[in-house]
């Protein structure tokens, strides 16, 4: 059997140039293409955040957290009022009928929203809904506390 031989000069053909402009006209006919893809920024209607122009008073929103606890506790915006066997609740009707006052000189709507255990009594949601009535409170939602 005979071997061949293979020139060592045969098999390094140096530098090639033709492949690296090929490379380089593909590479340059992808930008020119996606050139004119690209939108110019004053085309684009965008609003940047500033502070905005408006002819009416802004409507600010009295949001009040009435919270029951399983153990009857009535707070409002996380202050306690009244008993937890108080059914009249003097404290927490005065509070709501003083910010139902204010909310109305200051021509702004009143939200309460009630936060209730899961444990607590329905008496004590109750009790609360009949504060709220009483001082003309009707926005009112109602969520249940999340237990940690």
């Amino acid at each position: 059997m005979k071997r061949l031989r293979l020139n060592e000069n045969e098999g390094n053909l140096g530098f090639q140039i033709a492949p690296m402009i090929d490379v380089v006209f593909v590479i340059m006919l992808f930008f020119m293409v996606m050139a004119g893809a690209i939108k110019v920024e004053r085309e684009l209607n965008t609003q940047l955040p500033g502070n905005a122009e408006t002819q009416e008073a802004t409507e600010m929103v009295d949001e009040m957290v009435l919270t029951i606890t399983e153990d009857g506790v009535i707070s409002l915006n996380d202050e306690p009022m009244d008993s937890p066997t108080s059914r009249e609740m003097p404290t927490l009707k005065a509070a709501l009928i003083r910010l139902k006052k204010a909310s109305d000189e200051a021509k702004s709507p009143t939200l309460v929203t009630i936060v209730s255990e899961p444990a607590a009594k329905y008496s004590r949601t109750v009790d609360a809904l009949d504060a709220l009535a009483l001082a003309g409170i009707t926005s009112v939602t109602f969520t249940v506390s999340e237990e940690e």
